[in-house]
């Protein structure tokens, strides 16, 4: 139960190993990079823009705007803009924003930034600011409280900045782990670069730190459009192109299954459609955690394909007949997609008592394995020919073109 609450933690631990790997790489090959810095300095300015456009084009507006916040503090220190002067002088509010922005990014939602949303966003961003600057007036009769009254001293600056700073840090800390989210990842990453360098606690120049992250933003940007493309956005499951593009790597040897709620379409005339999602999206969740080595997909509809590479038949029908029994066994609880009141939303039965349903489905399922000189697409036919069979027998159950 614990895991399921923290999903976002294996994204986040194998996000900081990538990036802290490649920072020791760039630590390690200092030299190197130092001799390039003519080079680097002019076009950071140019690679932020292509982040920014690109995360824009993408809908990755929280990227977009974290790559401005950084063009507009890297253009500050770089050349005289009108607010350089007065930003050199306001170390904490600078430290403060920079966190309190990053706790923003980390909290709403991509939106087109070129859109009404982009306006809102900037908008929220501005008035962090504002905030940052009414938390250090206010500081002052604070930390006046605390120095009268508990005599704490050396707590006088960490109330002022480290306060603010550590719960901004523990908010979006757990954000990351609990919500598996590449974007959210980079948010935490991006706000330890900064706390560290405004502490001064990290020896890469700022400009290869800021092409450092860059180069991560647009990474993740790369794996994302890359996920929008290939897996399914109702099940979570790779989709039938991540399918097609499976098939080009396969070998000679494999076992491909074709997988079908039984009566899915009178399931969805009796419950609705909401309902029938939400069914098809746990039955999904069962599939893919297939074992042997089995890769699930979405094919389409209410029909699902598992492959097991260099697996024959009789090692992929024991996994199958696991996922049919499984989802025999399961005992699904759907909400009631009306449920509005308190009593409701807190799990507690209604008056009516129909605030939640339990179903149970089934699958039918087809194997068959590549036989010699056969392409994917004549292995997948005869797949589907054995799952026809399958349900010919009464459903819920295995057939295998022998």
């Amino acid at each position: 139960m614990l895991f399921q609450r923290i999903k976002g933690l294996k994204t986040l631990v194998f996000s900081l190993a990538g990036f802290v790997l490649t920072y020791i790489f760039i630590m390690k090959s200092q030299e190197f990079w130092l001799k390039q810095m003519t080079i680097i300095e002019p076009l950071l300015m140019v690679l932020l823009a292509v982040v920014i456009v690109f995360a824009s084009y993408f809908n990755r507006s929280r990227l977009a705007f974290l790559s401005l916040l950084w063009l507009l503090y890297y253009g500050s220190l770089s050349f005289p803009l009108p607010w350089s002067n007065w930003l050199a002088q306001q170390g904490d509010w600078v430290t403060i924003f920079g966190c309190s922005s990053l706790l923003l990014l980390s909290l709403i939602k991509d939106r087109g930034v070129i859109s009404i949303h982009g306006i809102y966003r900037l908008f929220f961003l501005s008035f962090a600011g504002v905030i940052t600057f009414f938390w250090l007036e206010m500081s002052e009769s604070i930390i006046a409280f605390v120095k009268a009254s508990l005599g704490l001293e050396l707590l006088q600056q960490s109330i002022r900045v480290e306060l603010p700073v550590a719960l901004c840090c523990l908010i979006i800390f757990l954000r990351a782990i609990v919500k598996s989210d590449l974007v959210v990842s980079a948010t935490f990453i991006s706000f330890v670069v900064w706390v560290l360098h405004q502490y001064q606690l990290i020896s890469l120049p700022i400009p290869l730190t800021i092409l450092l992250l860059s180069l991560y933003y647009l990474l993740v940007i790369v794996i994302d459009a890359y996920s929008l493309a290939y897996r399914d956005d109702l099940t979570g499951l790779p989709s039938r192109r991540a399918l097609n593009q499976l098939a080009l790597s396969l070998g000679r040897k494999y076992t491909v299954a074709m997988l079908d709620i039984d009566h899915f379409k009178k399931f969805n005339d009796t419950y609705g459609h909401d309902i029938g999602d939400q069914v098809l999206k746990l039955v999904a969740k069962k599939i893919g955690e297939v074992k042997g080595g089995g890769k699930a997909f979405r094919y389409g509809g209410e029909e699902f394909t598992i492959v097991f590479k260099r697996k024959n038949i009789e090692q992929a029908l024991a996994e199958l007949e696991a996922v049919r029994q499984a989802i025999q066994d399961y005992k699904i609880v759907i909400r009631h997609p009306q449920r509005k009141t308190k009593q409701e939303r807190s799990g507690k039965k209604g008056s009516n008592g129909n605030d939640f349903k339990t179903v149970s489905v089934t699958i039918s399922i087809g194997a068959a394995v590549r036989e010699n000189k056969q392409s994917f697409e004549q292995a997948l036919k005869c797949s589907d020919q054995a799952l026809y069979r399958a349900k010919k027998k009464g459903r819920n159950n295995v057939s295998f073109d022998a």
